[in-house]
């Protein structure tokens, strides 16, 4: 693990919104550069800030990002003395990858980051998953997988109830296509993820993975998020038995609660 630093003309640390103060403070951190071999021709890359915690939470970004996007909640956490671990997901920033897998094939990466940081902090070490949009999804496919005992909570921000839910709502209602095109549109797209990715877009279930889950858990929305729409989140939240909280900003759009 090498020390990394981001380039400070960073798209994702730069603009002027409610965490733009702490976006700045990440800057200054020193960064490890984690890397992780997954099978012979994926590569994925985090950023580590080490506050020699035995604290640890795992911070996940949305599409076509990195986990730099997530600067903001990485001071926040480290402010409350936690160690903090950002991946860039495949086929997203520094990570290899020919393609996204919209949460389902990162969730299997997500637990490999987990127990390498459990194998970095060791056994004593408490850990936290938060993930915002298809970083909130994933975090929330991650919680119905059979977990080390370390990870302790979960937290998601505007994530999806499911990958075939979701691209049904945005061909519906940001591209106005009627559901007799939507249909056999998504059937196809999903025969050509199933291709490309390994699974069809309806496996890919935020709401099924919850049902799974007993750990406790956050669920945070925009009142009126027109991209992953403010119902999602009540889908979420009724899908786990487990100790949970639910947070609406009623003015908030998507990523800005």
């Amino acid at each position: 693990m090498t020390t990394y630093k981001k380039k400070p003309e960073s798209k994702e640390l730069s603009g002027r919104d409610a965490l733009y103060r702490d976006k700045l403070g990440f800057k200054e951190f020193e960064k490890q550069e984690w890397i992780l071999r997954v099978d012979s021709n994926i590569s994925l890359y985090a950023n580590y800030l080490d506050n020699h915690s035995k604290k640890t939470t795992i911070l996940l970004h949305g599409f076509m990002s990195d986990g730099d996007s997530m600067a903001g909640f990485a001071k926040m956490f480290y402010d409350l003395g936690y160690n903090v671990l950002l991946p860039d997901a495949r086929a997203h920033g520094r990570s290899s990858g020919e393609y996204i897998g919209y949460g389902w094939v990162e969730k299997d990466d997500i637990l490999r980051w987990i127990k390498k940081a459990i194998g970095y902090t060791g056994d004593d070490t408490q850990i936290v998953v938060m993930g915002q949009s298809m970083g909130g999804a994933t975090a929330m496919m991650v919680s119905g997988l059979k977990l080390p005992k370390q990870v302790k909570a979960f937290i998601e921000d505007c994530g999806y109830s499911s990958v075939k839910e979701e691209v049904d709502y945005q061909a519906g209602n940001l591209f106005g296509l009627p559901k007799v095109i939507r249909k056999p549109l998504i059937k196809t797209m999903s025969g050509i993820n199933r291709i490309e990715n390994g699974f069809f877009l309806k496996r890919a279930s935020s709401v099924k993975q919850l049902r799974k889950n007993t750990r406790p858990f956050l669920f945070i929305h925009g009142g009126k998020d027109h991209f992953v729409p403010t119902e999602m989140v009540y889908q979420n939240y009724a899908a786990t038995n487990a100790p949970k909280f639910l947070w609406v900003a009623p003015l908030a759009g998507h990523a800005l609660s």
